[in-house]
């Protein structure tokens, strides 16, 4: 297998690249060349590092899920990304591209959510960093994630309900690259999954593979040896491509990627790209794209707004078409069950994204024998879907009657 490091001009195979206006390519090439120096310098590591272990609370647990464990028979291991502050991998990448945004000189973040954890996370960097912050977030996705609204609008943020289009996460998206462009000179946009125009899908990715060189440490000192798979919920891509990042040369360990199933793989009802997807531009990448046969976008539906996206990073892209790694979809009643046996089993409340991993597993844990191990990367908890997980529940006992 191939490095997966992007070319000159930001391309990971027939993927990714930069589709934008003409008013972006500056600015995007000024913050690939800020992120090179950066990476590069010492000082900027250990800025990172400082903050990603004295504020965020890094390195996070690999917990061995022994309950879990007895109920389905391979060794299960939690990347537990819930246990950052602000609940989910995010801050991450909001971290490092907060302190990009200081090297460029820029005092305002700007930010897409549609499960609101990007957005929160960037609000919680905003204030640390005494900057403006903007969150666009599409109304839909703020009336089931009350819970993030409040906590954006608690830490200084201004959250913009976006009311085009399916009101979700593309629509966000639309809405931030268009502030963008009007704010240049003192705006960054730290957008938040490994999709878009290069260099974020390299930069998102670079911020994110701590995880994985945690969860490579981490699992050689508890076993002392690689596990047989890595499971990871795939939305734009980052908290999986950030576990997967330390493993692609190591053919032995399966990457399964899980996007969502949604009502089942029919048009507008689900959000597997994979699936149900052709290869297309949108929002400044190529990659596969859920649109009909004259290139429009076409609806999406997940139970989970961080998996509702009509699109995916290009580099699972490429790692898709290449076959090192695995994609397949959970549908929405699984998740729910996910969610459920795994706060069962271990304590533990994951956010619907990774319950969509955790359901996979619970699914095809006969394909692994007792001494194979298997990690989950449990990219957040899910205090922010309860409210959501009760009305669904509800909604079906209803509908049974």
């Amino acid at each position: 297998m191939k490095s997966t490091q992007p070319d000159k001009r930001g391309h990971f195979g027939p993927y990714g690249g930069i589709f934008v206006p003409e008013t972006l390519m500056e600015p995007l090439r000024e913050l690939e060349r800020v992120y090179q120096t950066a990476r590069k310098d010492p000082a900027f590591k250990k800025e990172l590092d400082y903050y990603l272990r004295e504020y965020v609370g890094r390195p996070s647990p690999l917990w061995f899920a022994q309950r879990m464990t007895e109920q389905l028979g391979p060794k299960i291991y939690l990347k537990r990304e819930d246990l950052n502050h602000t609940g989910a991998h995010k801050i991450n990448n909001v971290i490092g591209q907060a302190l990009l945004a200081k090297r460029l000189g820029k005092t305002r973040l700007i930010a897409e959510t549609g499960a609101g954890q990007h957005g929160v996370a960037t609000a919680t960097a905003a204030a640390l960093f005494g900057m403006e912050c903007v969150v666009y977030m599409g109304k839909v996705d703020m009336e089931r994630q009350m819970l993030n609204v409040f906590r954006m609008e608690s830490l200084g943020a201004k959250v913009v309900a976006v009311t085009a289009g399916q009101q979700t996460l593309k629509e966000a998206i639309n809405e931030a690259m268009r502030d963008w462009v009007s704010n240049l000179r003192g705006t960054h946009y730290v957008l938040g999954t490994a999709f878009g125009p290069h260099p974020y899908p390299m930069i998102v990715r670079d911020f994110q593979s701590v995880i994985g060189i945690e969860a490579r440490k981490q699992i050689l000192k508890a076993e002392g040896r690689l596990p047989d798979a890595i499971v990871a919920c795939v939305g734009g891509g980052s908290n999986a491509i950030g576990i997967f990042s330390s493993f692609i040369k190591d053919k032995s360990v399966r990457l399964i990627g899980v996007e969502a199933g949604g009502l089942g793989i029919e048009p507008g009802k689900h959000a597997a790209r994979f699936a149900g997807g052709k290869v297309g531009v949108l929002q400044g990448t190529k990659s596969y794209v859920l649109q009909d046969d004259d290139g429009q976008i076409l609806l999406t539906h997940s139970v989970s707004a961080g998996l509702d996206y009509a699109s995916v990073g290009p580099e699972h892209a490429f790692l898709h078409d290449s076959g090192r790694a695995e994609y397949t979809y959970i549908e929405d009643a699984d998740a729910i069950n996910g969610f459920d046996k795994l706060a069962q089993w271990e304590g533990i409340l994951p956010a619907l994204e990774s319950s969509h991993a955790i359901a996979w597993v619970i699914q095809n844990a006969k394909q692994f024998s007792k001494d194979d191990i298997v990690i989950i990367n449990v990219s957040g908890r899910g205090d922010k879907d309860v409210q959501q997980i009760a009305e669904w529940k509800k909604e079906q006992t209803k509908n049974k009657e």
